[in-house]
């Protein structure tokens, strides 16, 4: 067993306050996205301007003021410099994981649950979100790379194709592990704050979803912030997310979404649950049984699709992996040049 092994093992021990916050926080991400459905009907009044196609997006005011502006990115900012700030306390000040929650722990908790309170106050007085100003791209982009950088993380532990990892340098995923927090911050927080509270069915489910990141995000340097079974949850909720979502926006393209990372999941990440063989052969048997069914009657023609998502997620971890390596290289080379 290896040493990562052994910190990502259950504490056998019944006092977890980390575990207990875990439930908790999943309690109040129901009742924090209750409350976004139960008020959403107050925003109903609001007129928006006519949807021009994929690249726009809906839900923004077509006539912004500055305060709306100013609410949406000022309130944004001090949530995130808040939550960076902590990340660079607790990396400078704590070394060791836990199975009890720390006062950064706690202050990082009540932080996320006041912002998700102010913006969903944000919205019903000012309604606009970050979208207003920047791409619809750049809030998805900006959670595909957090989902590729969690695969390079965990390269090492369970592989990246059935078992088996990519021959990537040990001090990439040094890089990635050790950086990781200040990425995977920007990328919810950002999203979070990029739509408008609303309650339609889509944004219910992305709220959701986001709240359990910004849930894992407050348990670091926590034993259950590594537990592999919590991880693949929150890996595997952006197939459950992206599927509902297609299917509610009714555009016939929610098996490129549900086999695109399902694809990825019998690929890569059930393999870091230490699942018997006969398990994963199981899942992997319903997976293809279920793409012979569904495109029997789809078509063959349009098979490509389940390769899209992974296609693209795997080439993205040799290209975060460069990304990485360069910033390595280039960090090396200015400390050579100040030493000198």
């Amino acid at each position: 067993m290896t040493s990562q092994d052994k910190l990502i093992e259950e504490n056998k021990t019944t006092n977890r306050s980390d575990i207990t916050a875990v439930w908790i926080g999943i309690i109040f991400s129901l009742f924090f996205t209750g409350l976004i459905w139960w008020f959403g009907s107050y925003l109903y009044k609001i007129q928006l301007a006519p949807d021009q196609g994929a690249s726009w997006y809906f839900w923004k005011l077509p006539n912004p003021t500055f305060w709306t502006r100013a609410t949406a990115w000022g309130f944004y900012l001090l949530h995130q410099l808040s939550i960076w700030s902590l990340i660079f306390y607790t990396q400078r000040n704590i070394k060791k994981y836990s199975t009890k929650l720390r006062k950064v722990n706690y202050l990082a908790l009540g932080i996320n649950a006041f912002f998700i309170l102010l913006h969903m106050l944000q919205t019903h007085l000012w309604y606009d979100g970050l979208a207003q100003d920047v791409s619809i791209w750049s809030s998805q982009v900006s959670v595909i790379i957090m989902l590729v950088w969690v695969l390079l993380m965990e390269n090492t532990r369970r592989g990246m194709f059935f078992g088996k990892p990519l021959p990537l340098s040990k001090n990439i995923i040094r890089v990635a592990r050790k950086y990781h927090g200040y990425f995977f911050a920007w990328a919810t927080i950002y999203t979070f704050w990029y739509h408008p509270t609303v309650s339609t069915s889509g944004h219910l489910t992305g709220f959701f979803y986001m709240f359990l990141l910004l849930l894992q995000g407050s348990l670091f340097f926590t034993r259950i912030h590594l537990n592999r079974w919590w991880t693949f949850t929150l890996e595997v909720g952006v197939l459950i997310h992206g599927t509902i979502v297609a299917i509610m926006q009714g555009n016939s393209l929610w098996p490129m979404f549900a086999f695109g990372f399902g694809g990825v999941l019998v690929i890569t990440q059930m393999h870091g649950l230490k699942l018997p063989q006969w398990v994963r052969w199981s899942i992997l048997g319903v997976y293809i049984s279920s793409v012979l069914i569904i495109y029997n009657e789809r078509g063959w023609a349009k098979i490509n699709e389940i390769i899209r998502i992974p296609i693209i997620d795997y080439l993205a971890v040799l290209l975060l992996a460069g990304f990485l390596w360069l910033g390595t290289w280039v960090t090396s080379k200015i400390r050579q040049l100040g030493a000198g």
